[in-house]
């Protein structure tokens, strides 16, 4: 396809995705909508008729694609069956009840049981959301917290977290993305090492972090007037739904169901694969700097069942309790396979280009960071992705910075504030994997998440804006 020149074009199919989500409240409807826009748009600038076809231009290329492979075989499958094994031996349930039962005596005690989940599988995005999820949601909902609540908390104690606490494989994929583009990051170490050192400017990362914890507790001034109604609810009626809300992974009347006849859960069943993931996924990434996240989870997966099997579960049920896992996740694949197919249509399209070109001139130093902030916002926002808006925004906003005013410092508040409001974007779009499956595995009708969320993370990601340009006046 021959390079286009960005415009405003480009910005339609995440304008109809984002759209169609708010008015239908059904993602799959306007990501396919969103798609086909794509087809038409290409069209419109390319004048080939076989850009229209968007089965071809971006379906199949997507889903074929090693993103969307490794989204099915370690977010959807490795982790469904590990959920399908759970359910099996009970195993989830059973540390949430033991475990969490010593620490939720309420509402307030369960959220904070929730956030302190969230912290622990500090991993980010689509991992935290289905483990937290998965593992909170039995206590919380004995506790009358609200669905609406709980997918925020595991929400947003996602990806905020992950930049916060980065242990993980974030600083290896932004020092990839910003080495060498300044003097002061000539190699990968250095880039890495900038990413650590900017983790104290990544206010939105931080604001996220801490006012859900004074949410959980329950002190938070604040929460929104659709928030607040969806406690009162829970609390008054102790219905954890709204009335309309069409959860993508329908409640259970009996929590056994799918239980194995006479096995007797325990703690290993839960520990050891959880303690196999994090041993494996971050102890590699500290001490040598190699990232095994994704072996970790296939491994994590696999721990779940040689636990069961030892433990006395017959084989037919454990290979039933991971294909059931696997089976769940069909909805999920769909709407993740969407996902990432407008994720190539607006990559193709240059939308995010467009955006960044709108910045172009001169830019008061400042104001650059919140502006920064601002740009990655909407950028991810529209893409449903920060790893994408990070792919685009680091490269040009790191000399940009440098260039205005070469200062280190001034460079990790730039950097800083790309880390947040690519998060902040991720967190909150209606397209995003993470919005989805924080959802998906709360109980939580999407939209009612969107809906609940937004405020509360408009409100950190504007502490955060405030907090960078002040710490530029200190600066400067």
């Amino acid at each position: 396809m021959p390079e286009l020149e960005p415009n405003w074009l480009s910005l339609l199919p995440a304008a109809v995705a984002i759209g169609l989500a708010f008015a239908t409240r059904r993602v799959i409807v306007a990501l396919f909508a969103a798609v086909v826009t794509g087809g038409l748009v290409l069209y419109g600038q390319t004048g080939n008729i076989e850009d229209a076809n968007f089965v071809q231009r971006f379906l199949l290329p997507a889903l074929g694609s090693s993103s969307y492979a490794k989204i099915l075989v370690i977010y959807l499958w490795s982790l469904g069956g590990l959920i399908g094994i759970w359910e099996k031996t009970g195993g989830a349930e059973h540390f949430a009840r033991v475990v969490g039962g010593r620490i939720a005596k309420g509402p307030r005690s369960a959220r904070f049981f929730g956030w302190l989940v969230g912290i622990i599988f500090h991993q980010g995005g689509t991992v935290s959301t289905v483990l937290a999820g998965t593992t909170v949601k039995p206590v919380c909902d004995e506790h009358q917290v609200a669905h609406e609540e709980l997918a925020y908390i595991v929400d947003s104690t996602a990806s905020p977290i992950a930049t916060v606490l980065p242990f993980n494989a974030w600083p290896a994929y932004v020092a990839a993305l910003v080495v060498g583009s300044v003097p002061v990051l000539p190699d990968l170490a250095a880039a890495g090492s900038m990413f650590f050192s900017s983790v104290v400017f990544n206010f939105y990362g931080i604001f996220a972090v801490i006012m859900t914890l004074l949410f959980a507790l329950d002190v938070l001034p604040w929460v929104g007037g659709r928030m607040k109604a969806a406690r009162v609810r829970a609390r008054e009626t102790g219905a954890l739904d709204g009335p309309d809300a069409s959860p993508m992974l329908p409640p259970k009347d009996d929590p056994t169901e799918g239980r194995a006849p006479g096995y007797t859960p325990s703690l290993l069943d839960f520990v050891l694969p959880i303690g196999f993931l994090l041993l494996v996924g971050v102890l590699p990434t500290v001490v040598f700097d190699l990232n095994l996240i994704d072996e970790a989870f296939v491994g994590c997966a696999l721990t779940g069942m040689i636990v069961a099997k030892i433990r006395g579960m017959k084989l037919g049920d454990v290979m039933d309790g991971f294909i059931n896992g696997c089976r769940s996740m069909t909805i999920g694949a769909l709407i993740l396979g969407l996902a990432v197919t407008l994720a190539k249509v607006t990559k193709d399209l240059d939308t995010a280009a467009y955006l960044v070109s709108l910045m172009q001139g001169t830019v008061p130093i400042v104001v650059l960071p919140a502006l920064l902030t601002l740009l990655c916002m909407g950028i991810a926002f529209a893409c449903g992705s920060s790893w994408g808006t990070y792919a685009v925004v680091f490269p040009v906003a790191m000399p940009l910075a440098w260039a205005l005013l070469p200062d280190p410092t001034y460079l990790q508040i730039c950097f800083g504030a790309v880390l947040g409001g690519a998060v902040f974007g991720d967190q909150c779009s209606p397209i995003s994997d993470t919005t989805i499956l924080s959802s998906m595995f709360t109980g939580c009708d999407l939209m009612d998440h969107v809906y609940t969320q937004m405020p509360l993370a408009l409100l950190a990601a504007s502490l955060g804006a405030l907090c960078s340009t002040g710490a530029v006046l200190l600066l400067t």
